[in-house]
């Protein structure tokens, strides 16, 4: 298990892989991008760092603990419906398997090898969609206020205070 916190990191990323390798390169991959990096080799720890970090990216592989991924992927997408999940891996899916982890709330799949240049490609489209999702969100919130409190429209509506929540 790695854990590294980089203070100049705006998103944190998930690894959940049970090969140390595949954990270490994408690790080292994306701490030089200066996104702060989790990795692990469970679903139970995966679950237990969406309960200490707020993780904007999770990069699994199909199979952790002799088990698909895809009911994790649900459950983390019903709690975290902005996350942002990348599947990497070494299986050649059938198409039922397929459609299924896509249904479950993977946004991206790959099969390994894939290369460093795609996966932060699709990363960084994946962050900026989630961003719009949070934004979306926000204002959203903003505009029940001001709906349900009438005191709420003297209140300034600037970008920053939208773009402040993450």
């Amino acid at each position: 298990m790695f854990y590294t916190v980089n203070r100049m990191s705006k998103e944190t990323i998930l690894i959940l892989d049970k090969e140390a390798h595949t954990q270490w390169t994408l690790k080292t991959l994306l701490e030089s991008e200066k996104y702060i990096v989790l990795a692990v080799n469970t679903i139970e720890r995966a679950f237990q760092n969406f309960q200490e970090f707020e993780v904007s990216c999770l990069i699994t592989e199909f199979r952790v603990d002799d088990n698909c991924t895809s009911e994790m992927i649900r459950e983390l997408k019903r709690r975290f419906p902005e996350l942002y999940v990348m599947m990497l891996t070494h299986e050649n899916l059938e198409e039922m398997e397929y459609r299924k982890i896509m249904t479950a709330g993977t946004d991206d799949f790959f099969l390994k090898p894939v290369s460093s240049a795609k996966i932060l490609v699709h990363l960084k489209k994946g962050l900026k969609h989630r961003k719009i999702l949070l934004q979306k969100k926000r204002l959203e919130q903003i505009l029940n206020e001001i709906k349900t409190n009438p005191n709420a429209q003297n209140v300034p509506l600037t970008v920053r205070s939208v773009s402040n929540n993450k």
